[in-house]
Order: structure tokens, then sequence, then C-alpha cells
């Protein structure tokens, strides 16, 4: 089989799948991860003193709002001293955005293959316009908004689930409406709050809960996030495949992973996203690529999706590092799924939409932006899914 033959068969598993959000798993019953475990974006650290001061930040306040530690500070040095320990996201079939970090008794988004069984995959509440996890700042107010949004909010989204909602429909949705499911995300978002209301027996009574949720515009990306990891999961372990199944950055590293070689990090140093600040900050302020919300942009959407309608370059068009078309996506134009090798062999990686982070971790989000992801990962996970491909060959 070629390795075009490979790819397709994995954007094949990746696409013949419906994830459907139709409940909600505390993470330490999902991961099997140890109660003194926290979970965060992207590749791995090498080490405690390599931690990002945003994922620092907010491994602080889940560390208070786990009861690991008394206080912010006293949870700094217990993740100093690795009595309390990080671990990617990813590796834990969990996607959290920006500096996110979600914690054993965190209630998670559980988003499953409706199609083909019980295949899960999860993601933290989207903490909206509020003090959010996701910006990285070690304070009460976010430690606050975590329990809101771990109760009385949770409350309210569980009880508009019913059965449970369909994402990719809404992502068609909000993609029609000029969404690209990850910088931009109101149509759907906005989609998603209807379901809700609809949902609920009696309508949404709550009105501070409504008014977040009509409120934060990226409210669905979370969803979306889970919803693309569980379709990259599914493309897992097809031997001659470089399906990227894994994407996202640390503020450190950005990583991937690949169909044939699951679990395995293609790491490279993170630079900043360029953009423009909404603060009059310098620009050395910026902390590296981060979040696991680069998975949808290496799924395709987010800023693919934008490139995607662009004229070709001297490197040809971004339609050629993609696999093929989703049956639901075909009114669109978007070509889906993304493979190393086809990166390895045009020369062009994807770019991603991200927020960019105060790497000082003080005042949150400076702006947005647009991360172009490094060629080597891509380049390193082809050789050795060619050099797999070769000796099993032999």
């Amino acid at each position: 089989m070629t390795h075009q033959q490979a790819d397709r068969l994995a954007f094949d598993r990746a696409m013949v799948t419906q994830p459907v959000w139709n409940r909600f798993d505390l993470a330490r019953d999902v991961t099997d991860i140890a109660d003194n475990v926290l979970l965060h974006a992207g590749p791995p650290f090498p080490g405690p003193g390599a931690i990002t001061r945003p994922i620092l930040n907010s491994a602080c306040v889940a560390a208070v709002y786990e009861g690991l530690a008394p206080s912010l500070d006293a949870a700094e040095d217990m993740i100093s001293s690795e009595e309390i320990l990080l671990k990617p996201a990813q590796d834990a079939n969990v996607v959290t955005p920006l500096a996110a970090v979600v914690s054993g008794s965190m209630p998670l988004h559980s988003v499953y293959d409706a199609w083909r069984g019980q295949h899960r995959t999860f993601a933290p509440i989207n903490g909206g316009s509020r003090p959010s996890l996701r910006l990285g700042l070690k304070s009460r107010a976010v430690l606050d908004h975590v329990k809101w949004l771990n109760t009385r909010c949770l409350d309210v989204l569980q009880g508009g689930l019913a059965e449970g909602i369909a994402l990719v429909p809404l992502a068609v949705e909000g993609l029609k409406g000029g969404d690209d499911c990850h910088g931009r995300t109101p149509v759907a978002g906005a989609a998603v709050v209807q379901e809700l209301i609809d949902r609920s027996p009696n309508g949404i009574g709550d009105d501070e809960v409504l008014d977040f949720l009509k409120g934060s515009p990226s409210i669905f990306l979370n969803l979306w996030m889970a919803a693309t990891k569980l379709m990259m999961i599914r493309a897992e372990g097809v031997q001659g495949s470089g399906f990227v199944t894994a994407a996202g950055g640390n503020g450190r590293d950005v990583g991937i992973q690949v169909s044939a070689v699951p679990g395995r990090w293609y790491t490279f140093p993170a630079t900043p996203p360029e953009g423009a600040f909404d603060v009059d900050l310098p620009p050395s302020r910026a902390l590296g690529a981060i979040g696991d919300s680069a998975v949808v942009d290496a799924f395709g959407l987010g800023a693919m999706a934008k490139m995607g309608n662009e004229p070709p370059t001297s490197h040809g068009s971004v339609h050629g590092m993609s696999v093929g078309e989703h049956p639901y996506f075909k009114a669109t134009g978007l070509k889906l799924g993304i493979s190393a090798l086809a990166v390895s062999e045009c020369g062009r990686a994807p770019q991603v939409s991200l927020g960019i982070l105060d790497r000082e971790g003080e005042l949150g989000r400076l702006g947005g932006g647009l991360y172009q992801m490094p060629n080597l990962p891509f380049e390193q996970a082809a050789e050795d899914v060619l050099a797999s491909q070769q000796s099993s060959s032999c």
C-alpha cells in the first residue's frame, strides 16, 4: 500500500465518525490519571523547570481547585518539587485550550462516536469572556470562575443535553455563516446555545448562565476541539500513514503525532504567533504557540479554512497537504485531513489561528494572530513513517 493509500485509509476512518456530545464525565473517571496529575495542552515538558509561566499559573489554580494545595503559592512549590505532576492532555484523549489545565474532579464535555460505539474524547467547559483558566492567570478570580463553571453552569448544560447534540452539523452551519471553527465560532456557538434552550424541558431559567452562554462566542470551540480529536483518534494506527492525529503547543514547544506512530510526539521550539497586540507591550512579551486548539487547523479548518479559499502561491495550494473531502463539508469546498508526508513533499506546513498570551503570566491574552507551524516535525514524522513502511516490506 502506497503512503497515499494509507493516508486515504486513515482519512476515511476519521471521516466515518459522528461526534456527539451527550454527557459530562469527571476527568479522573475517564483518563485514569493519578490524583496529583494535571493535564496541559501540547507536548510534554522535559521537567518542572521548563513549564511555561501561563501553564504554571493555571496549574496552580487547578491544584487549589482540586484540593491538592492550600494556596496558589503552595501549589507552585509543589509543582516545582514534582509533588504535583503535569502531563499532556492529548495523551489522555483530552483537549484543552491555550493555558487551561485539567484536574481530576473537573467535569469534561464527553464526545463519542455515535456510529461506531463508545470511543470518546473530552474537553473542559469553555471559560467564555470571564477570568478563565485558558488565559494563564494565577488569581482567585479565575479559581472562583472555575468553580462557577463546574457547578452552576454545568447544571444548566446538563439540563439541556437530552439525547445528545451532533457537532458536525453545527460546524457546517457555522462555516456557512462565516465561522472558521477556531478563531471564529459565533454562529456555531449561537446554534449550540439554541439547541440547549430547545432541549431544556422548560428552557434555560438561570438568567446569569444564559447571559454567559449567549455572551461567549467561543462556547463551541472546546466542543469542536473534542469532536476533531475524536475523528483524529479514529485514524490512528494505519501503517504507512502520516495523517496528523495530534497537534498542539505548550508555549515552549509545538508538536504533532501521526497515524502510523501513535503516541510519539514530534516537536520543535515554539515561536509566538504573528499578530497585533491589544495592549501596549513589546513583542518580547508574547508567549510561544500554545493550546490544543491546533487540532482544528491540523484537521483543515481554522486558519486552513481561510487559506483554502486563497489562490495558490509559489509553494502550491494548501490542498496539497490535505487528504480529501468530508461528505458533510462538500458544500464548503474545503479539503480536510493533513498528512505529514504531503507536508514534507510540498514543503508547506499548516497555519494555526491562536491567541497570544503574555509570557510573564500577568496580563493573560495580549491579542490574536497566526502561527506558522514549522516543517521539521512533519518531515521527521514522514521519515519515520517511510522507514517503518520499508522495514515492514523487507
